[in-house]
């Protein structure tokens, strides 16, 4: 603008850029801000007379003058007015705005302004009668406490002393009337005026609204109540009493519901009967087996108990008679047959292994009449680690009767302590041997490896250590025809506690 000001009337062509880049402008504003309505750029004029207006978006009328403008405000060096018509040209005088007027500084002291008018919807929308959810009239009150707008010509006279007074507070009732005050924090005031017939009427409205909702609620309260009787609750019943009738009699077919979601669970609750059912025959029947087992074990018990006894008749017979092999052949035999069927725990140390080992093996030597020599090497480590019972006198029998049964024939037991957390146990004979796949077959517990005799022992040895160590062990075969067989047992240190017979 102060490049306008400054050009003289005699550059046409550069006042016309600059007018219209002003415009350019001042469209732009008023695209952009949905509430902002007329803008001008005015020059004040002689005292009394009308400003001249430079320029103004959309056209503004030619008796424009700002002195005729209702006083509303005056803030931040900026003079307000409202409300009033809008100064628009073309525009309707019955639409109402709010304006702002304020000195623009350009070279040469000029007494330039600039004009700004709401757009008339803003003020509509502010004035609805129905945006409060009934009938409200306005009165808005300018910074010098003066009523600037009545919305009501049919307000009373008291009301409008109280307004123009500041007696009403923020609430009042008053001639039948309910007021409301907002304050502005720069002064001015918006008071809204609800009839006491309007404002009742809403009440009763709402009262009514709510007395609806409540029956409608009530109604569908019952309703919904009365459906999960009949789909639900009374379906539940039906499967509540099944349930009792199992405990009077278990064989008894269950009935149906309407309902195919219960009749589901009423199929699975007749098979869980079936099932129930067949489980006690099961547990019944388990139970006469368990009878017969128990007397099993008796005479199981009794057996070993009678051939100890006679063991020992004969062992003292042979000493009274000076047979001194005999004496020491049954000594044997009772001391293997004490440690294989006696009741020693089902876990023992590598040293109880041994020891019944070395009785077992001078057991079958003397059998064989000496033809094939032992010999048992362990770390002293390894002699407390805990063991399962049993664990190397089957490898050994296989050893001796399919590999050292010849003169010259060696078994040669190794336990060994592995980088301090595993012990290896190895039984190695000097025998005929076998290829690698027989070797292979019988540690898959094939059936003709059993046939044979050699997969017996091993196969128990193997589930034995499956129970006891799970994937943490390893057992292998090493075989060679003619030359002989190494089997190798691989299984972590544990202690007695640690064991679960």
């Amino acid at each position: 603008m102060s490049d306008y000001l400054s050009l003289r009337d005699s550059q046409v062509f550069n006042k016309i850029q600059i007018m219209d880049s002003i415009k350019e402008r001042m469209n732009l504003a008023a695209f952009t801000n949905p509430y902002l309505g007329l803008t001008a750029y005015l020059e004040l004029g002689e005292p009394g007379n009308a400003e001249s207006v430079l320029f103004a978006n959309p056209n503004i009328g030619k008796t424009f003058s700002s002195s005729t403008l209702p006083e509303f405000i005056h803030y931040n060096g900026a003079d307000y007015f409202g409300l009033h018509p809008t100064q628009y040209q073309y525009g309707s005088r019955g639409s109402l705005v709010l304006s702002a007027m304020r000195a623009v500084s350009v070279p040469g002291n000029r007494p330039l302004f600039i004009y700004m008018e709401t757009h008339y919807s803003l003020i509509d929308n502010i004035l609805n009668k129905q945006s409060y959810g009934m009938k409200v009239s306005h009165v808005l009150v300018n910074g010098n406490n003066k009523t600037a707008y009545v919305e009501d010509p049919e307000l009373p006279q008291n009301i409008r002393e109280a307004i123009s007074q500041n007696k009403i507070g923020d609430y009042r009732f008053l001639s039948s009337r309910h007021l409301f005050r907002y304050a502005s924090s720069q002064g001015w005031q918006l008071i809204g005026v609800v009839h006491n017939s309007t404002f009742n009427s809403e009440i009763v409205a709402w009262f009514r609204t709510m007395i609806l909702v409540a029956l409608s609620t009530l109604i569908f309260a019952v309703l919904l109540a009365w459906l999960i009787w009949r789909h639900i609750y009374r379906p539940l019943h039906k499967v509540n009493v099944e349930i009792v009738r199992m405990v009077e009699n278990r064989s008894s077919q269950v009935s149906y519901t309407n309902v195919q979601e219960f009749n589901f669970v009423l199929e699975n609750f007749q098979e869980m009967k079936d099932q129930i059912n067949r489980m006690i025959h099961t547990v019944e029947t388990n139970e006469k087996e368990k009878g017969r087992f128990e007397v099993e074990k008796l005479l199981s018990q009794i057996n070993p108990h009678f051939l100890h006894n006679t063991l020992n008749t004969v062992q003292w017979l042979a000493r009274m008679n000076g047979q001194q092999d005999i004496d020491k052949l049954v000594t044997l035999l009772i001391k293997v047959l004490h440690y294989n069927l006696g009741k020693k725990s089902l876990i023992v140390t590598v040293a109880d292994e041994i020891d019944a080992l070395r009785n077992y093996m001078d057991l079958q030597r003397i059998r064989y009449d000496y033809e094939f020599h032992y010999s048992l090497d362990s770390d002293d480590e390894a002699l407390h680690v805990a063991v399962p019972r049993f664990l190397l006198q089957p490898l050994v029998e296989n050893a001796i009767y399919h590999g050292a049964g010849d003169h010259g024939g060696k078994v040669a037991v190794t336990i060994r302590i592995k980088d301090d957390s595993w012990v290896m146990l190895r039984v190695e004979d000097n025998g005929t041997g076998m290829d690698q796949e027989t070797a292979e077959r019988l540690l898959t517990d094939d059936e003709a490896g059993r046939k044979r005799g050699l997969g017996i022992g091993l196969s128990y040895v193997h589930r034995m250590l499956k129970r006891y160590y799970g994937d943490h062990m390893k057992l292998s075969i090493e075989s060679e025809q003619n030359v002989g067989t190494i089997i190798t047992i691989v299984i972590p240190m544990k202690r007695m506690e640690e064991f679960d017979d």
